[in-house]
């Protein structure tokens, strides 16, 4: 069943992408190879596919730990009112601090966001806390959780 959200996509689309999800460097060649199709009409459904906007964008994935970012923290944030105003602005701050690399709004807590926060140390995470995160307008209680080591992951979606 196809939702106003999703994409109709046939077995090629879905290999196509699971195949750049793994390892976005494929060449347009390699990928053709491996999907057995032509290279041509590879191309031109890769090309469907970001202009579809379902490819959003192609990145390198750094590892945090080898540039000293060795503490990962999910933070809850209760917001003290819940307009439209007070959380278009507090999500307009928050793009400004590069430490926040995810930001959720979530329901089924006493929270209303979910953070998830790199820093290098306990010392860098006092300083984002103590002197960014709570001094954002609206913010009535903060929450951390601290990662003690990842199990899993994964930014992959299994579309097969």
């Amino acid at each position: 069943m196809t939702t106003k959200n999703s994409a109709h996509l046939d077995r090629t689309d879905k290999k196509i992408l699971n195949l750049l999800q793994q390892n976005s460097n494929l060449s347009n060649l390699e990928l053709a190879e491996a999907i057995g199709l032509s290279p041509t009409p590879c191309a031109r459904r890769v090309k469907r596919l970001e202009e579809e906007g379902i490819i959003e964008r192609k990145i390198s994935l750094v590892n945090p730990e080898k540039l000293g970012f060795n503490l990962t923290v999910f933070v809850v944030v209760d917001m003290d009112k819940h307009t439209h105003d007070r959380f278009k602005a507090f999500e307009a701050a928050i793009c400004q601090i590069p430490e926040i690399q995810e930001c959720h709004i979530i329901t089924g807590q006493n929270a209303d966001f979910l953070l998830k926060v790199v820093v290098r140390d306990m010392p860098d995470y006092e300083d984002f806390f103590l002197h960014k995160l709570t001094h954002l307008e609206g913010v009535r209680s903060v929450h951390s959780s601290f990662v003690l080591r990842k199990v899993i992951d994964s930014k992959l979606i299994n579309l097969l």
